[in-house]
């Protein structure tokens, strides 16, 4: 659960230490006024490096620098990088010393310890920073419906309260007796009974649903666990395993508390973030390199029609989240008010409208949507994390609202710019079920691999202009 999270944090935050540290001790050489001299004897810097990684690593380690990292102040991070670098740097000195090396001067290993002393406080003050402001706006948080108001789920209620750092909100209690509704535990009010849970996910962002609860009640749950399946939820217990048929079962540990996860969607965290490092990468390049296309498309769409450059447009992400998706205008101004009097014409089974040779297109707009011109601005949504470049598309609230429960499932991974549908069958798929069992599809077998795929596969289907409406 939310311990592999950070510990994965905790790994990562260790490898860009450790980087900075290499960067550092090779930079501070450029600071020499005999460079030359120093990059005759690389070979011994090099040698150096080891001895020099595990200083920094275990006193960083040791002075609690990657313990409950984002509950740390600013000065607790300037203190601990204090510690390490005046210890750190007495003892890589005294080892220079006493194996009498020459090559590595004093001022050599003052400014390595200096600069990586300010770089290290930086990028961790940076990301102090960072989370506090993503807690503000709310983000950054898991949210869990917990079920069950006994011992045990007091217990978990009152190790969430003690730890905010694990960035865990306890969205609500529920309980089988209908006598407890309204009341609070631990701080946390009990919202429902079991029959109410259906809606509780409904009207709220729950990321995961949390089972704590008596032995007895094991016969009356599962249906409630199923049903928590089939939309994407992750299902968490602390008890018993259940033999599901879409999750896989996952045994971990929150402090002391056993916990067995049932997830139907990708948990492969370090695959999740290397996704995520690609597309904030590739969406960054891209946006450079495509600018001058995004000027001139810019210059067609306001001089060819009325309106803004850009169609704005809520749509849902990971578990009903909403997010601003942006597009190129590609209909006349008041198209969505038209939409009504061409449901009619409606080539979608379900609840997505697709049409060929919509009126309401304009000219540029039709030579846009047919080689998928329209959707480079959602690059800046890739940027900004609110959608990745491979993934389900994101869909209108209004849809979601219309989904049956084992629809609700795609939304269970963050939706991209292309997917399965796109890559492989674009518009000529007129069955919407088909459209979300491709969507599943792809979340079942998701791998780094299958992106690459799928975005190969994508470029001649977009360059084809096969497909498009």
């Amino acid at each position: 659960m939310i311990k592999e999270h950070v510990t994965l944090f905790k790994w990562v935050m260790i490898f860009c230490d450790l980087c900075i540290i290499v960067v550092t001790f090779f930079l501070g050489i450029f600071f020499q006024s005999n460079f030359d001299y120093y990059y005759k004897e690389l070979g011994i810097h090099i040698i150096l490096l080891p001895s020099l990684l595990i200083i920094w690593g275990v006193l960083l380690y040791y002075f609690g620098m990657y313990d409950s990292f984002r509950t740390k102040q600013i000065p607790d991070i300037l203190f601990i990088v204090a510690e390490t670098t005046l210890i750190g740097g007495s003892l890589f000195g005294s080892f220079v010393f006493i194996t009498n090396i020459e090559s590595v001067s004093r001022l050599h290993i003052f400014y390595s310890f200096s600069l990586a002393a300010i770089f290290i406080s930086t990028e961790k003050g940076a990301l102090i920073l960072y989370f506090r402001y993503q807690r503000k706006k709310g983000l950054n948080t898991r949210n869990i419906l917990v079920i069950g108001t006994g011992k045990r789920a007091q217990y978990f209620a009152n190790l969430i309260n003690k730890h905010s750092e694990w960035g865990i909100h306890i969205v609500g209690l529920v309980d089988e007796d209908a006598n407890k509704a309204n009341t609070i535990l631990c701080g946390h009010k009990v919202i429902g009974t079991f029959k109410d849970v259906p809606n509780i996910i409904k009207d709220n962002v729950v990321d995961e649903v949390m089972f704590i609860v008596p032995r007895s009640w094991l016969s009356k749950i599962e249906d409630l666990m199923y049903r928590c399946e089939i939309e994407g939820l992750k299902v968490s217990i602390a008890l018993d395993l259940f033999e599901l048929k879409l999750s896989k079962a996952k045994y971990s540990h929150l402090d002391n508390l056993p916990i067995l996860s049932f997830e139907s969607t990708p948990d492969q965290l370090l695959r999740l973030l290397i996704k995520r490092l690609f597309d904030t990468i590739s969406s960054g390049v891209a946006l450079i390199a495509l600018s001058p296309l995004f000027a001139t498309i810019s210059i067609l769409v306001k001089a060819t029609s009325k309106g803004d450059i850009f169609f704005r447009q809520k749509r849902c992400s990971i578990n009903g989240r909403r997010f601003e998706l942006y597009k190129f205008r590609t209909m006349v101004q008041d198209a969505e008010s038209k939409l009504t009097d061409l449901l009619q014409y409606n080539e979608m089974d379900g609840p997505v409208f697709k049409m060929t040779d919509d009126p309401r297109l304009t000219t540029v707009g039709k030579v846009l949507r047919k080689f998928s011109l329209d959707e480079l601005p959602q690059l800046w949504n890739v940027f900004k994390g609110d959608m990745s470049l491979v993934g389900p598309r994101p869909p209108i609230p209004s849809e979601v609202e219309r989904y049956k429960p084992w629809q609700k499932r795609r939304l269970s991974m963050r939706p991209g710019i292309t997917c399965l549908w796109q890559a492989y069958g674009r518009n000529t798929i007129t069955d919407f079920n088909e459209w979300m069992k491709l969507d599943l599809e792809y979340i079942d077998t998701w791998s780094l691999w299958l992106d690459f795929k799928i975005l190969l596969k994508t470029i001649p289907s977009v360059f084809s202009g096969v497909g498009a409406k």
